[in-house]
């Protein structure tokens, strides 16, 4: 294995792929064997690509300068192995078509090791997915791996409502919003339904954290008129 630093040391291509910085493509149109150097730990772009979330410079060094999808580092991972995000794990998978059943030097798929590590946990269910769709024939459609992280999202369930309290959903007209309503909270509502991505995953996951919010508060007034009453009785 051969670092691109040794050959080239006026040049840092990892820390440039990392920043996703403009000068690299440029660079490595100049000297495209570099595109599939590694560092020495075997960390390589398309690592780097996959691990800070630039979907853009994953596709570039796969179609235009032809990186092996499972190029491994030395303790045996691929860049599915560092991925964060379901867009990056589809395009490998799917555009990229690498090969999600490799395993490291510890033998564990990615899917296995994202999960053991617990914080990126709609990545490893996509390629569990992935896994079982193919295990009986069949494959991941476009919308059931679009809908991967919102269907992890909606399973998990809001907390309890308070005593007495219900939470009814629906649409109404802004003079029928009760004036004695927090503006700041109406405000941060206003705020995320505008937004285009209020129907993705970071949209929903905002609004949930709204909603549990809300109810955390209604569930501490509730809490404190309790004591109340019971002081004056």
């Amino acid at each position: 294995m051969t670092s691109v630093n040794e050959r080239r040391p006026e040049v840092n291509v990892f820390l440039l792929a990392s920043d996703n910085s403009a000068q690299l493509l440029p660079w490595l149109r100049s000297h495209p064997s570099a595109a599939s150097s590694q560092d020495e730990s075997g960390y390589s772009l398309l690592h780097a690509a996959a691990s800070w979330n630039h979907p853009d410079l994953l596709r570039t060094l796969f179609h235009e300068f032809h990186v092996d999808p499972d190029i491994r580092d030395k303790d045996g991972e691929t860049a599915l192995f560092v991925t964060e995000t379901v867009q990056i794990a589809r395009i490998l998978v799917e555009e990229m078509h690498c090969d999600i059943s490799i395993a490291n030097h510890d033998e564990l798929i990615a899917e296995e090791r994202i999960r053991s590590e617990g914080e990126f946990v709609t990545v490893a269910d996509y390629l569990k997915t992935v896994r079982v769709r193919r295990a009986n024939g069949s494959s991941v459609t476009t919308h059931e791996s679009n809908n991967v992280e919102l269907e992890q999202v909606e399973e998990e369930p809001l907390p309890p409502l308070p005593p007495n309290v219900t939470v009814n959903m629906g649409t109404t007209t802004e003079d029928e919003v009760p004036e004695e309503a927090d503006p700041a909270f109406r405000a941060r509502i206003e705020e995320l339904a505008s937004r285009d991505d209020f129907q993705g995953v970071e949209g929903q996951r905002q609004l949930r954290e709204l909603v549990t919010e809300a109810i955390r508060g209604v569930e501490r007034e509730s809490e404190t008129r309790d004591v109340r009453r019971r002081r004056v009785e």
